[in-house]
C-alpha cells in the first residue's frame, strides 16, 4: 500500500558474468522506501538470490538518508558485503541516488521536506 508520506526509489546495475543471480536476472535492482520529509530509508530490497543476502542489504541501508548522498551507503556496502555482486550493488545504489536527485529537479512539489501551496 502506497503512503503519501513515503516515496519509492529504484536503482539498477548489470550483474557480473557467472553469478547465480545472472541466470534469473540480467541486472541487479535495489529499491527503497524513503520518508518523504527527510529521505531516510525506511525499507529496502534487492534482487540478490538468497533471502539472507537481501536481508543483509536491507539492514545495511535502513536509516541512511539519501540527502547525505550515495557515498556513505556505498562505502558501507563495500566495507561489509564481500561477494561478486558488490560492484553491482554499489552501481545500483549510485543509480538509485541519481533517480532520487532527478526526482527533486523534475517535481519540486514532491521534494522531501517541501510543502505544497495547497497544504498550507
Amino acid at each position: 500500500m502506497s503512503r503519501p508520506e513515503t516515496r519509492f526509489v529504484a536503482g539498477h546495475a548489470r550483474l557480473p558474468q557467472g553469478m547465480a543471480a545472472q541466470h534469473l536476472f540480467e541486472s541487479l535492482s535495489v529499491t527503497v522506501e524513503i520518508d518523504a520529509k527527510y529521505a531516510v530509508i525506511l525499507d529496502a530490497s534487492c534482487t540478490l538470490v538468497t533471502e539472507h543476502g537481501r536481508t543483509f542489504i536491507r539492514d545495511l541501508l535502513r536509516g541512511h538518508s539519501l540527502r547525505d548522498g550515495a557515498a556513505p551507503v556505498a562505502e558501507r556496502v563495500q566495507r561489509c558485503y564481500i561477494g561478486r555482486a558488490g560492484l553491482a550493488l554499489v552501481a545500483a545504489l549510485k543509480d538509485l541516488h541519481l533517480q532520487y536527485e532527478r526526482s527533486l529537479s523534475e517535481a519540486p512539489e514532491s521534494r522531501p521536506g517541501s510543502v505544497s501551496p495547497s497544504g498550507m
